[in-house]
């Protein structure tokens, strides 16, 4: 195995794709953020026997290794992701025996590849300016998880920067140059507070190869750093592709990402409506194409908002039914 793996890596730094297949064990876990906002609502949890628990809890009981939290600025909707917010939901997730993966937006509400808001507090810097207050916001969120005996395993720089961050002076398509700079602030402002936790820059439509080689060789060209790359994956709302189509597509981009970039990659989000036939099949073959990416580089699978039931701000993309049960879906995280 050890000279396929020499073999490979020859091969790639040619520009050819090989890669040996392994197998592992995958980090499963879902971004929670709306749980303190839903329950501030009087939602409630039950697991598949109708008790009433803790949201992490029952992630646990349902397979699931890991939490996935957002951070913004100045939170536009009140305290709900501030770092206090972050903080607490974060030491829930430890106390039920979950992994950590904090995912900074860089902004006051959500990032995402149709905005990419700079906060409020910070609209009127410079790109100079913008830097140091990447490095701070970094730093001093992170000193809190620490101060609090946290350590997350992963820490993104930015929520699907399909086009930077910070926008206008951080968009790639303006500015490549500004926007890895950025990036790489973000990542040395965690490594100066966690030595050993993993990078992630996320981009969604993980179908789209064309996408991901122009982030990453724009950020690699430029002095970029990241030690793991990020993916969204909705199947159900590929237009034009069924999801069958979408998941293969995605699974021969992730493969490329590995075998071209040498680092790891991971399903940052992923869902299908709550109530769709296929959501199970959908997640199994996710996961099994994810464990089973070369050179066991496929770190995980994270779901978007599971808990997010009862049609909760018009997300229908949940994976818990209308009584605040785990539907079938979630049984994908116990293969």
């Amino acid at each position: 195995m050890k000279h396929f793996k020499i073999l490979g890596q020859l091969l790639a730094s040619a520009g050819l794709l090989f890669c040996a297949q392994m197998s592992h064990a995958l980090v499963k876990g879902a971004d929670v953020s709306w749980t303190s906002e839903i329950e501030a609502n009087g939602y409630k949890y039950y697991n598949r026997s109708g008790v009433q628990k803790d949201i992490f809890a029952i992630m646990k009981e349902q397979g699931m290794t890991a939490a996935r939290l957002r951070v913004w600025v100045n939170p536009a909707d009140g305290w709900y992701n501030s770092y206090q917010d972050v903080v607490a939901k974060a030491k829930r997730a430890k106390a039920a025996g979950l992994d950590v993966l904090i995912d900074f937006h860089y902004s006051d509400t959500w990032a995402d590849p149709g905005k990419q808001t700079k906060p409020a507090a910070w609209t009127s810097y410079n790109i100079d300016q913008l830097n140091t207050a990447v490095r701070d916001h970094t730093h001093d969120s992170l000193t809190l998880l620490r101060d609090a005996d946290i350590t997350p395993d992963w820490v993104q720089v930015g929520n699907e920067t399909n086009d930077g961050f910070l926008w206008d002076d951080g968009r790639a398509s303006a500015n490549m140059k500004n926007y890895a700079r950025l990036t790489t602030t973000g990542y040395e402002a965690v490594k100066d507070i966690f030595p050993n936790t993993l990078v992630v820059v996320h981009v969604s439509n993980c179908h789209d190869n064309g996408l991901f080689r122009w982030i990453f060789d724009g950020l690699r060209n430029n002095g970029g750093k990241f030690d793991v790359i990020g993916a969204s994956t909705y199947p159900t709302t590929n237009t034009g592709k069924t999801w069958q189509q979408t998941l293969a597509a995605c699974d021969t981009n992730l493969k490329e990402m590995i075998c071209r970039y040498q680092v790891p990659v991971m399903i940052a989000e992923v869902g299908a409506p709550w109530d769709y036939a296929d959501a199970k099949s959908l997640l199994s073959i996710l996961i099994q194409n994810v464990k089973a990416l070369p050179d066991n580089k496929g770190l995980g699978v994270f779901y978007w908002e599971p808990q997010a039931y009862g049609n909760w701000k018009g997300y229908s993309l949940g994976a818990f039914d209308n009584t605040g049960k785990p539907g079938l879906q979630m049984d994908a995280f116990l293969e």
